[in-house]
């Protein structure tokens, strides 16, 4: 691929105004400080900040109505701020019209013009910039390259596969080299094979061209995939920022620990076991905890574990659960098991089969590391 592909150009000079103070502007690609988005009295985003590093992978993850959308669409100027402000490249964007943004979109729908041939598609935010008709048409063969369809610029849309079009209107977005590309929620029409196989085409054509890439999805699996920092969202406030490793693994409060990955939640009350900290859990069963700090006997805290952290007792070197299997999800090489383990609490236990699968009814034992856990405070955040 030519190089002109793969440096994204910045916009050009005086477009948008140097934002005030902008602090790390020379590695901060869009910057959010203190934004609400509000829709009359209804307030759909909430003093929301965030600073996004260029180059970076970022997703917003999140269930439908979070906010996750209006963010993104606030990036593009499809949404006016109600207050706070958005800078893209260490220059204030609020009021700056989203023909001035440099902004590549892709759409759940993927928007193309089905009157138009791929070439005319993809040449389409070339042609409004005035580009060069020489220029066009090498900059279309180097994108359509890109996404593995060269030759295909004489075909119209309805001569494409879904994820052919998903390939086109991504090749549309780069292909002015854009200062940051917006995808919303890109691979949900597809098929469950397509979505896998356009997850790594995606990652790869981001970090071909070095471009930040902001991603919105309800769906963990491509979130912990794809991305270099995931935002959880709830309720127009994000609710954990970090790695995949790290909001997955250390999730600071319930509701994350729920959305992504539905670990499993034990409430129970702080005591000593052998000079360790422990949980007591509802069943009376006490766990021990590998404890953050110290914990206040007789607390009330959320023991929290994800089902891939439970594994057969005869390998766990650990806490011991007791229960009966009250369903099985057989998926080939492992086992999701719900398990009854008494006191009104029933687990999830997701674990690599080994001998034979548990039906329904059994006796069961599952094991834990007390490394393994996170403890949440009554509020429902980790404690740390």
């Amino acid at each position: 691929m030519a190089t002109s592909l793969q440096t994204p150009r910045p916009a050009s000079a005086g477009a948008l105004a140097p934002a005030a103070g902008a602090a790390g502007a020379d590695r901060s690609a869009v910057e959010f400080r203190n934004v609400d988005i509000a829709y009359g009295r209804f307030v759909a985003v909430r003093d929301f900040s965030l600073s996004i590093d260029r180059g970076s992978f970022v997703t917003l993850l999140g269930p439908s109505g979070c906010g996750k959308t209006t963010i993104l669409r606030s990036i593009a100027g499809l949404v006016d701020i109600s207050q706070g402000q958005i800078s893209i490249g260490g220059r204030r964007v609020d009021d700056v019209p989203i023909y001035k943004r440099n902004i590549g979109l892709v759409f759940q729908s993927y928007a193309l013009f089905p009157h138009k041939t791929v070439f005319d598609n993809v040449a389409f935010g070339l042609k409004y910039r005035n580009v060069p008709r020489a220029d066009i048409a090498r900059k279309v063969g180097q994108a359509l390259e890109m996404v593995r369809l060269p030759g295909s610029e004489k075909k119209l849309p309805s001569q494409l596969s879904g994820g052919q079009q998903q390939r086109i209107a991504l090749a549309r977005a780069i292909v002015f080299e854009p200062e940051v590309l917006l995808l919303d929620e890109p691979l949900s029409a597809l098929d469950a094979n397509m979505r896998e196989e356009m997850r790594v085409e995606i990652k790869k054509i981001q970090k071909a061209t070095g471009i930040t890439a902001i991603f919105v999805t309800h769906d963990q699996e491509e979130a912990l995939s794809m991305s270099d920092r995931i935002v959880v969202m709830n309720a127009g406030s994000a609710e954990q920022v970090g790695t995949p490793e790290e909001v997955y693994e250390t999730p600071a409060t319930a509701f994350v620990a729920d959305f992504l990955g539905k670990a499993n939640m034990l409430p129970g009350t702080v005591g000593v076991s052998n000079g360790a900290t422990a949980v007591t859990l509802a069943s009376g069963v006490a766990v021990d905890v590998a404890s953050p700090g110290r914990l206040e006997p007789g607390g009330r805290v959320t023991v929290v574990v994800r089902p891939q952290k439970l594994s057969p007792a005869a390998m766990a070197s650990g806490n011991k659960l007791s229960g009966r299997v009250v369903s099985t999800s057989y998926l080939g090489g492992n086992a999701i098991y719900e398990i009854d383990i008494g006191g009104g609490a029933i687990i999830r236990a997701n674990m690599p089969i080994s001998g034979r699968v548990f039906r329904e009814g059994e006796a069961i034992e599952v094991g834990f590391d007390p490394g393994d856990c996170v403890l949440l405070d009554e509020s429902g955040r980790r404690i740390s």
